[in-house]
């Protein structure tokens, strides 16, 4: 993993300029495609609260940022449950058929999605989606921003040996890929996931979707976006297409 540091903000354009000929980019779901953390929230806070969490007191929201955003359930079902592991798990499931419902009705793009979806898809890159949500909350967030066409892969942390924050999701999608990490960059909103891109050895375009900018910063991306019409993207992309 890495060692955070505070100076960790890279020039946009030579942390990506170095990748060319580009081969591929990968996205994570959460927080990244679509901002779907406050539908997490609402869905862990009412559970919790309603089985007497936390003496019953609704979590804050600072709570699931540090403990819960980005992690997987297994680690999930610990820190909440870590006397009875398997009613965690049971818990992190029900809640997800939660998440579900709300997502059906909720969920929307992040900001400027389909204007780099169409900038992928004109310069033919390979892509995949690379997660750390259960498959059935994957394949739906997908499928209601009308992605399912556009994404080559779907890897699934925990179908891994490690999930995120281990690099081994993102490397089982260059693998599937057929490309090499020299020549694909990742765009990621969670602490875990960077670390995940990063120690897979690319750079990682960190969104501030929800997340602390300084707890990402920590994480080592190559820069941090607001979402994707933000000039810093465009600028290095620009410079990616000069190469």
């Amino acid at each position: 993993m890495t060692t955070p540091n505070g100076e960790c903000s890279v020039e946009s354009k030579s942390s990506l300029a170095a990748l060319a000929p580009l081969q591929a980019v990968l996205f994570d779901v959460d927080g990244t495609l679509c901002d779907s953390d406050p539908l997490h929230y609402y869905a862990f806070r009412e559970m919790l609260q309603e089985i007497g969490f936390n003496g019953g007191v609704p979590i804050p929201e600072e709570f699931f940022v540090e403990n819960i955003a980005g992690r997987h359930n297994d680690d999930i079902a610990a820190l909440l449950f870590p006397d009875d592991v398997q009613r965690g798990l049971k818990f992190v499931d029900d809640k997800e058929a939660m998440f579900r419902r709300l997502a059906e009705e909720q969920l929307k793009p992040v900001d400027g999605l389909y204007k780099v979806k169409k900038w992928i898809e004109d310069r033919g890159l390979k892509r995949a989606a690379v997660t750390n949500a259960p498959r059935p909350n994957a394949e739906l967030m997908i499928s209601k921003l009308g992605l399912s066409d556009f994404f080559d892969a779907l890897i699934i942390g925990g179908e891994c040996k490690h999930a995120k924050p281990y690099p081994d999701p993102y490397l089982k999608a260059l693998e599937i890929l057929n490309v090499s990490k020299d020549h694909t960059f990742v765009f990621e909103d969670s602490v875990s996931g960077i670390k995940a891109g990063v120690a897979a050895g690319m750079p990682v375009v960190g969104l501030t979707t929800r997340n602390p900018e300084h707890s990402l910063l920590e994480a080592k991306p190559a820069f941090l976006v607001k979402d994707y019409e933000d000039p810093k993207l465009w600028a290095a992309l620009e410079e990616l297409d000069k190469k």
